[in-house]
């Protein structure tokens, strides 16, 4: 069950509407960055959470909050396309041009949505959930959604970056902070959890047995004219302390060559493949 107050999470202010930059902001509510999936995402999580209640109930908050930046994305879109033409005649009046075609907005939000917001992305796209991940396995969810957020406090900046209007900034300003909390409590959970000794790799639960690990640790230099890019992943401990890191160079091929040899008879492919 979900409640719901009739104010936002944070306060909505738009100085000078600007509908090229409603069409930005498209993409912090449906595009893979966005609040539609994270929220889904640490929806699904938390509905197939396991283990100590805690991290269910953590996810679900986490989810509802995303739930209420959506809201007042929403809403900055709507305001942000305040004034805006609402026919070509009305726009090539500025502009013989057609204003640089309707000044760069998004048309959908006159034709399909009467000005105000789209669950889609800044082309228009509709966020289709093939970005959701939920595993099931606490820890690699917690590494989907610590990258989920890096990407949507990299596009909150970005688009600060692209708005001189100071009602965006400070909304954006906050969307920034939240993604630091969001990314920070993620890697917690992780830590709190034991560590990354502890949780990696993922499913820490796969016996060794399963794991050919004599291939586990070894970075392998597929390039026939660079060298191997040393780094801590070329030597050392491994970061989950099973073994060392090493490198080979120029492994030879362990595998046969593909051959599936003839067609089947009635496979629908040409005699001579027969």
């Amino acid at each position: 069950m979900f409640h719901h107050s009739s104010k936002l999470q944070y306060e909505v202010r738009v100085d000078t509407p600007d509908p090229q930059f409603a069409k930005y902001l498209q993409q912090a509510i449906g595009g893979v960055e966005g609040e539609i999936r994270v929220a889904m995402q640490y929806f699904f999580q938390a509905m197939g959470a396991r283990g100590d209640a805690k991290y269910r109930d953590m996810l679900m908050m986490t989810a509802t909050e995303e739930l209420s930046h959506i809201e007042f994305l929403g809403h900055a879109v709507a305001l942000n396309l305040e004034g805006a033409p609402v026919s070509v005649q009305e726009e090539a009046a500025k502009d013989p041009v057609v204003h640089a075609i309707m000044g760069g907005a998004n048309p959908r939000h006159i034709l399909s949505s009467g000005l105000s917001a789209m669950p889609v992305n800044a082309n228009g796209v509709p966020f289709d959930m093939s970005h959701v991940y939920a595993t099931g396995n606490l820890a690699a969810d917690m590494m989907a959604n610590a990258t989920a957020e890096s990407g949507g406090r990299v596009l909150a900046s970005r688009l600060y970056n692209m708005t001189e209007d100071a009602g965006m900034k400070d909304m954006l300003s906050f969307l920034i902070a939240r993604d630091t909390m969001h990314q920070q409590q993620w890697l917690a959970v992780i830590e709190e959890l034991g560590g990354w000794n502890q949780q990696l790799p993922i499913p820490n639960s796969t016996p060794e047995d399963h794991e050919a690990m004599e291939h586990s640790y070894y970075f392998l230099n597929t390039s026939l004219d660079e060298p191997t890019p040393e780094g801590r992943w070329t030597s050392g401990s491994s970061l989950d302390g099973r073994a060392e890191f090493s490198v080979k160079e120029k492994v030879e091929p362990m595998g046969q060559k593909p051959d599936l040899g003839k067609a089947r008879p009635g496979s629908g492919t040409q005699t001579e493949q027969q």
